[in-house]
């Protein structure tokens, strides 16, 4: 049977949850630290650094057997394609509706903070304003999805699922989306101090390992990534509009 790892790293890894941890520690915890800093710092630059490291790394760890392996391949369902869609907008308009409810236009609300990075100046014109919204949202749309969806729901997943089977693997890779995503929601940084919203902070954490989920069974029903990456392209472009349009 072809390994699903490329030669080199077969010396030192089995393709199993052990090399699943170590790719959650090789990827999360700098991405952490970085998105933390970028916060702070306000330069982003990095973030998209991190998510072309994640793309590639099926490329880099795997053979074209293991890529197959973890879903890089032609979907199938297509039918499905089209709800992935619908169910990622739908999944970022109720998180809209639930921080609107809870915590309106405070920083508690995730949206709301999530939005600051965005820079959107106060007073834009509607053609400015559509010009820096397609730019977000085209960025959005491409350079998240599918570095995390390579990462979470490809390498991570597999390599878990080897191991405990797709079930509990899909809890994994959703944990650790859910709590890397911590970093852009929940550890803030307002008026120059850092701040942990503890309740705030639990309905994120639950909604993206929920969402994950969500990525996951789009990967399932389409029998490939590119069924969560547009899942999750469209969550990311319902999120986006929320916070130009629904927020300001």
């Amino acid at each position: 049977m072809a390994k699903e790892l490329k030669p080199f790293w077969s010396n030192y890894f089995d393709f199993n949850w052990k090399f699943g941890l170590f790719l959650i520690l090789l990827i999360c915890i700098p991405r952490f630290i970085l998105v933390l800093n970028a916060n702070e710092t306000a330069n982003y630059g990095y973030i998209g650094l991190i998510m072309m490291v994640s793309a590639i790394a099926p490329f880099v760890f795997l053979s074209k057997n293991g890529r197959k392996a973890i879903g890089l391949t032609t979907p199938k369902n297509r039918h499905w394609l089209v709800l992935a869609i619908l169910w990622g907008l739908i999944f970022s308009v109720f998180l809209y509706f639930l921080g609107e409810l809870l915590y309106k236009d405070s920083f508690e609300n995730w949206y709301i903070y999530i939005g600051k990075s965005y820079n959107i100046p106060t007073g834009i014109q509607p053609n400015d304003k559509l010009v820096l919204f397609l730019i977000m949202a085209i960025t959005g749309m491409i350079f998240s999805p599918i570095g995390e969806e390579f990462f979470f729901r490809g390498l991570v997943h597999s390599s878990f699922a080897k191991s405990v089977g797709n079930t509990k693997a899909s809890i994994i890779d959703g944990s650790a989306f859910a709590l890397t995503h911590i970093s852009h929601f929940g550890l803030v940084y307002i008026q120059e101090e850092w701040r942990f919203l503890t309740f705030p902070t639990l309905i994120w954490v639950l909604s993206m390992f929920l969402v994950s989920i969500l990525f996951y069974r789009c990967r399932q029903k389409t029998t490939s990534l590119w069924g969560a990456v547009i899942c999750h392209a469209a969550f990311n472009l319902g999120m986006i509009y929320c916070i130009f349009y629904a927020l300001n």
